[in-house]
């Protein structure tokens, strides 16, 4: 049975002590639950020994909150408050105001830019194409951090974390950056509400999931009771995995941030998975959706995301989940499309996207199946830990007797035998 084999999965991992605990779920496009299952503690800590890791356990969910600052630019875009194609500089104006870092004089550490006043949209923000690139990323931003006495993506606030230079011309490249954090207070501005009470009216209270998610969970006494702990394997990504008490996955901020500050349970984050993948309109009209899963990319940005992803084994371990380099990429809103399958795992056109402490989403839309699975474990997207949400994701597939490539072939066969069975996709 695959679901007996993605149990082993997990079981010898919390066993090994590679994960301390995790919640994994899928579905179809039905809603149906294919599976759904917990492992382990939900802390290391010797005082919550005890505390299981379960659908309910509230965890730092990190970049997959981008996923739902897109569904919330799109509602908002509904509303009629914002516009997708319009300038957002003037609302931010210290949005691009150092220009463009263009090299960096190590010998007197020193930045030289090149000013830019191109229009950023919130198309581009979402698409990562707007010129942003997280400063932990990349070279130049890093030395430049470093010649200010300033530690990469700190402060508290998004201009702190992201009002840095851009490292191209907006619209003309790729790279992965705060562009959800900018899209996220885009729609807190044009709606005169908080990206966490702009979400909880219009995604977490009609999904039923708004009390099991937050921004600041640390000040919702059932949400903090709930919250799990991070934990960190040693500096050779070995186990077994120990408590990390000192690290703050938002590095200081209390802003809302739409790209990685969202805190929930897995089972809230599956439903709204669940409702994305099934285009509920309880979200977004049709055409919302049609817009959050097309490509966004021109040719040319394609082909530099996809040089983007190889460009060094960071920007591979954090960005492409396991996914071969052969596989082709691009990039939505609601998050990276592989264009071609992986035999045994996914069909072309699945999205995917993850978050730092080891989590990930898929939907595989021709397969009709959708999953997360929400852990918290560091060193950032492990591979050893993407392994595991690889074989869940197969296991899920198996599940649905689903064979890549050769649906068609089973399809003609069943149709000569006169078989009626058919797949739900």
């Amino acid at each position: 049975m695959a679901s007996s084999k993605i149990d082993k999965v997990y079981e010898d991992a919390i066993a090994s002590g590679l994960l301390p605990g995790v919640s994994v779920l899928a579905g179809d496009k039905d809603g149906k639950i294919l599976y759904s299952k917990s492992f382990g503690k939900s802390s290391l800590k010797p005082e919550k020994a005890n505390e299981p890791f379960t659908d309910s356990t509230i965890a730092s969910i990190a970049s997959m909150s981008k996923l739902m600052t897109s569904v919330a630019a799109l509602k908002a875009v509904e509303l009629g408050k914002l516009d997708l194609d319009a300038d957002v500089r003037s609302t931010f104006p210290s949005m691009g105001q150092h220009g463009i870092i263009t090299s960096f004089d190590d010998e007197n550490n020193t930045a030289s830019f090149e000013p830019d006043t191109t229009p950023v949209t919130v198309r581009m923000l979402l698409s990562h194409t707007s010129g942003h690139e997280y400063d932990w990323l990349n070279l130049l931003l890093g030395k430049w951090r470093a010649s200010r006495n300033e530690v990469p993506w700190s402060g508290p606030t998004i201009e702190d974390k992201s009002a840095i230079p851009m490292v191209f011309t907006p619209g003309t490249n790729f790279a992965y950056g705060g562009g959800h954090d900018w899209a996220g207070k885009a729609v807190a501005v044009a709606t005169d509400k908080t990206l966490e009470n702009f979400m909880r009216e219009h995604i977490w209270t009609p999904l039923g999931i708004e009390n099991d998610v937050s921004f600041y969970p640390k000040q919702n006494p059932d949400l903090h009771h709930r919250l799990a702990d991070l934990a960190t394997l040693n500096e050779q990504g070995l186990p077994p995995a120990v408590d990390a008490p000192d690290f703050d996955m938002l590095f200081g901020g209390t802003d809302c941030f739409g790209g990685a500050g969202v805190f929930c349970s897995a089972k809230a984050y599956y439903t709204f998975l669940s409702a994305v993948f099934r285009r509920d309109p309880a979200l977004l009209l049709a055409e919302s959706y049609e817009e959050l899963f097309r490509p966004q990319l021109d040719a040319k940005a394609e082909q530099a995301f996809n040089e983007y992803l190889a460009s060094s084994p960071a920007h591979t371990q954090f960005l492409c989940l396991g996914i071969p380099h052969t596989v082709r990429k691009t990039w939505s809103f609601a998050g990276m499309i592989c264009l071609d399958g992986q035999e045994g795992r996914f069909r072309k056109g699945t999205t995917f996207w993850a978050g730092v402490p080891s989590c990930m989403w898929f939907m595989d839309h021709e397969a009709g199946v959708c999953g997360t699975a929400v852990c918290q474990i560091l060193p950032p997207m492990h591979p050893g830990v993407v392994a595991l949400h690889e074989k869940f994701q197969r296991g899920v597939l198996e599940m649905v007797k689903f064979e890549l490539g050769g649906v068609e072939e089973e399809e003609e066969e069943e149709e000569e035998e006169g078989d009626s069975c058919c797949l739900s996709l």
